[in-house]
């Protein structure tokens, strides 16, 4: 069966299509547009029109992408900035009117398990147990499990949150760093009192946030996604990229080969976030997954 698999985050639309055979998931073509859907959410609550409408002028080439593939099921999932959203509806039914489907708006929760599905999926059991990250435009997921989801907090310090609510300045000055180092370490521990995140053998990071630092600690030209899938990124080496983010100006982050543009200006809140996730969990080295909630929403289709 070939299906499509949406993720609809705060700062990115991407897409996989796959042909799904019983467990084996074999990738077609996997895209990937910045389009902030989730611009001023945090502050205001609702979205912008221009991030609608720049969401939906994505979700416009996904749909004749779709239909040239052949694609036979698709499932569409909205995270963090669309269950903050209370004008949601406006996004869902130009989603619904472009591509025939429904949106799902999932819980943090569900988030979560999707996440540590596509996350683990190339890992081996002998790496077990695993605490899978997953760090996002506006939340970051925590999820502990072996075969499958044994603990699971959402909590809201995505990269575009943290940016939008403390980072104004260029470079970014002391005093914001470490009013949004007690926000994430804050939330981290809202997390570690649901989810045992000293407790895994493994820490898998996903998303763009994690694989970014993996690109910058490997010293890669241009970004990779198969040199940094299942690389192994140290501690240490995890604290001095974010610094390297978080003292740089927004025109030295643009210049480097495997920056995407639109991660630019939120990669050093997004890099101070899994820094404090690695202290606060006491991992040595974390793994860069390129599989993701998009993996394990393509599994989830078939089973539907």
């Amino acid at each position: 069966m070939r299906v499509a698999a949406i993720d609809c985050g705060t700062n990115s639309l991407r897409m996989l299509i796959a042909d799904i055979e019983g467990s084996n998931c074999r990738e077609v073509i996997r895209t990937m547009e910045v389009v902030r859907l989730g611009q001023g959410v945090d502050e205001t609550g609702e979205f912008h029109p221009d991030a609608i409408a720049r969401t939906l002028a994505g979700v416009d080439k996904l749909a004749v992408e779709i239909a040239k593939r052949g694609v036979q099921k698709i499932r569409f999932c909205a995270t963090s900035a669309t269950r903050d959203a209370t004008n949601r509806h406006l996004f869902i039914d130009g989603v619904r009117d472009r591509l025939g489907v429904e949106p799902e708006v999932i819980s943090g929760e569900e988030e979560a398990a999707l996440s540590f599905t596509g996350a683990i999926q190339d890992m081996s059991l002998a790496d077990a147990p695993f605490l899978v990250v997953d760090i996002g435009g506006g939340s970051t997921e925590f999820v502990f499990g072996t075969t499958q989801v044994e603990f699971a907090k959402s909590v809201n310090i995505g990269c575009v949150r943290m940016t939008e609510r403390h980072f104004t300045n260029d470079p970014i000055q002391v005093h914001e760093i470490e009013k949004a180092r007690v926000d994430i370490q804050e939330a981290i521990a809202k997390a570690a009192a649901v989810v045992p995140i000293t407790s895994a053998k493994t820490l898998i990071a996903v998303a763009g946030t994690a694989t970014t630092v993996a690109a910058a600690a490997l010293g890669l030209p241009e970004y990779d996604r198969y040199a940094i899938h299942l690389a192994r990124i140290s501690a240490a080496q995890s604290h001095d990229i974010a610094n390297m983010f978080l003292n740089s100006t927004h025109e030295q982050r643009l210049a480097l080969g495997y920056m995407h543009p639109g991660r630019v200006d939120v990669i050093p809140a997004g890099s101070l976030v899994l820094s404090e996730i690695m202290k606060a969990s006491g991992a040595t080295e974390f793994v860069a997954s390129e599989s993701d909630i998009l993996d394990g929403i393509a599994r989830s289709i078939a089973g539907k």
